[in-house]
């Protein structure tokens, strides 16, 4: 069911308080190369990785490592991590359901540490959902200059009674919780006089990291039920204790794709879904940019959101399932672009610098034949600009079908956009793309993520398969939906159903 409720003009807005550090891309401090620190890779949300060995003809010699045995209890929904080691083994690090994190031996998958931060809460004490138990589900942020580990669980102390969103510090050394963490969302939003019912609220996006503060988003549960809103709470990590949010201007607008915040150079982009009620647009179906440490004004500069809003407010066609990616198009005017994928097959292309307002798109193009939920990727070749995302292409080229299509972005003033390629991945899963150099021998992988559990892989530029899931001893086994591979040490990494699988060449 919808809830329904009075909704303000504008959103409401508490600024952010924020402390120095942070790279320069926004991203964790002391990042270096081979790490993945969150989700994609990197704060952009483009989900390129780089191996300078990794081309179409060395692919076909990928496997499942069966040396490697990374095991833990509960469904993982969010993306794994893999960390360099500091005097240690380099570690892969998953969260589950269970509100279990552990972190494994990147080369063997031996356990180096587990933590459980608590009970997760079961489907049957929520009005809604459709993850069973509900524990950790947006991907973790590390960093690992401060060798910490940022994660939110949604927790029960009374066997489903209480439901409690914490958000944790834990060390990445030995899963310790840091000094003065975890922190209670509700409790920062109810000091700002702000409504937060835990029990109506879910974190499914990614955590962000930028300028020294944790950005962690919020919408509802799989239904719609109860009253919640999209909140975005900033947690400075050297002081938790003045964390605040920002909160949606009416019931719904929830932060919920599974990239969560996309960030550059200090500026925060979310993507919003559908309001409830709302007659005057709220800051719902949109792109909002925030500047870290600082609100976002809700105008022109700093918004978007289609015309239609009301007409995708009613058909629950959420703007929101699919978070922003930022990209970089050669040639374009302008060229820094900020890409964002509807539920009603859309693709919007975004100024960067100037969000445009309601209607305020450079361009927007029918790319799928339905609704667009993923983790899109982003990636330029010598042939050109593409998002690649999980969906039924429309207008695919002769002789071209399935569940995974590519979007080439043209240059021009306004850039455009026309489907590229489409192919079938068979599953819901999310792509990456590895080049060899950032740009060179480009492939689009997903797994066939609640399909056939095999990883997949695809020449960007055309869409050939260049890796079709290997032997009868590589499929992955279950794999939950929207979830994403990594590549790191020269290996990909695949989160399943009771933890971390390995393909190796």
């Amino acid at each position: 069911m919808r809830p329904s409720a009075r909704a303000p003009l504008i959103a409401t807005v508490v600024a952010f308080a924020t402390c120095g550090g942070g790279a320069p891309s926004g991203g964790p401090a002391g990042a270096r190369a081979g790490a993945v620190l969150e989700h994609h890779g990197g704060p952009r949300r483009d989900g390129v990785y780089v191996d300078g060995t990794l081309t179409a003809g060395s692919a076909a010699g990928f496997h499942v490592d069966p040396a490697f045995h990374a095991s833990t209890s509960g469904r993982i929904y969010a993306q794994p991590l893999y960390v360099p080691g500091a005097g240690g083994p380099d570690l892969v690090v998953a969260a589950t359901e269970q509100d279990v994190v552990a972190a494994f031996d990147a080369r063997t998958g031996a356990t180096a540490w587990s933590r459980k931060l608590g009970e997760p809460v079961a489907l049957s004490a929520l009005s809604c959902g459709n993850i069973d138990p509900l524990g950790v589900t947006g991907t973790p942020i590390a960093d690992p200059a401060a060798r910490t580990l940022y994660v939110a669980a949604m927790t029960t102390p009374d066997g489903g009674r209480t439901k409690r969103h914490l958000v944790f510090a834990l060390s990445l050394d030995d899963g310790s919780t840091r000094a003065g963490w975890p922190v209670s969302v509700a409790e920062v939003a109810r000091r700002q006089g702000l409504r937060f019912e835990d029990a109506d609220q879910n974190q499914r996006g990614a955590l962000a990291l930028a300028a020294g503060t944790l950005y962690v988003p919020f919408g509802g549960h799989y239904g719609d039920c109860g009253t919640y809103r999209g909140f975005l709470f900033a947690i400075p990590t050297a002081t938790p204790a003045g964390a605040t949010a920002w909160s949606a201007g009416a019931p719904g607008g929830g932060i919920w794709a599974p990239s969560g915040v996309a960030s550059d150079r200090g500026q925060l982009f979310v993507a919003t879904g559908n309001t409830f009620g709302a007659t005057a647009w709220s800051g719902g179906e949109a792109v909002l940019r925030f500047q870290a440490g600082a609100s976002v004004s809700g105008g022109p500069a700093d918004s978007f959101a289609p015309r239609n809003w009301r007409d995708l407010d009613a058909g629950d066609t959420d703007l929101g399932g699919t978070g922003p990616v930022l990209v970089d198009v050669p040639g374009a005017t302008p060229s820094a672009l900020v890409v964002v994928l509807g539920k009603d097959g859309k693709i919007y292309l975004l100024d960067r610098g100037r969000l445009g307002g309601v209607g305020g798109q450079l361009a927007a193009t029918q790319v799928a034949r339905g609704a667009i939920i993923n983790a899109a990727a982003a990636y330029t070749t010598a042939r050109g600009t593409y998002v690649a995302f999980r969906g039924t292409g429309q207008g695919c080229p002769p002789g071209q079908s399935g569940d995974l299509t590519a979007v080439r972005l043209s240059p021009g003033s306004p850039p455009t956009a026309a489907v590229a390629w489409c192919a079938r991945q068979n599953g819901k899963g999310s792509p990456m793309v590895t080049t060899t150099d950032g740009h060179a021998n480009a492939i689009v992988w997903s797994v066939g993520a609640e399909g056939d559990g095999r990883l997949r892989g695809f020449d960007g530029d055309s869409g050939a398969v260049v890796y079709g899931g290997g032997g009868p001893g590589d499929a992955l086994g279950e794999v939950a939906r929207f979830q994403t591979p990594i590549l790191a040490g020269g290996r990909i990494f695949v989160a399943t159903k009771d933890g971390v699988k390995a393909l190796t060449r």
